[in-house]
């Protein structure tokens, strides 16, 4: 893949959506372990296992093992935010929950020009295998 292919996805950008990650990863096990630790396993490999496994082509720089459209790899981003402000609500602090919720509005922000850039035709879609238009 050129660099042209790549979605425009800078250390700056990328750093806060994998430190929203990092604190699901943690924070969602850590909640779900009071009530069951097979639930916290569970979380750990949902949260790292499918969006390793998942993944829209070009929008990251490691390479993805099944193919997904934009709005499908843009949900499951925001689904790893709620989990981390949800999880952080109710384990952590206040001030560290608001910290939390703070970095993941960042990092949505952030990521505004790569979304768009998998959103828009340049973005792929027109690339893709038949299976996933």
């Amino acid at each position: 893949m050129s660099v042209e292919d790549a979605a425009p996805d800078t250390l700056v950008r990328s750093a806060p959506r994998f430190l929203v990650e990092l604190v699901a990863w943690v924070a969602a096990p850590w909640a779900l372990v009071g009530h069951s630790v097979a639930l916290a396993v569970i979380a750990v490999v949902v949260l790292i296992g499918v969006p390793t496994i998942f993944g829209m082509p070009g929008a990251k720089k490691q390479s993805i093992r099944v193919a997904v459209s934009a709005p499908i790899a843009i949900a499951l981003e925001c689904a790893q935010a709620v989990v981390a402000v949800v999880a952080a609500v109710a384990i952590w602090p206040l001030p560290a929950a608001i910290a939390v919720a703070v970095v993941a509005v960042t990092a949505g922000g952030l990521q505004w020009p790569r979304w768009r850039w998998m959103l828009s035709r340049q973005g792929g879609r027109n690339r893709w295998p038949d299976e996933i238009r």
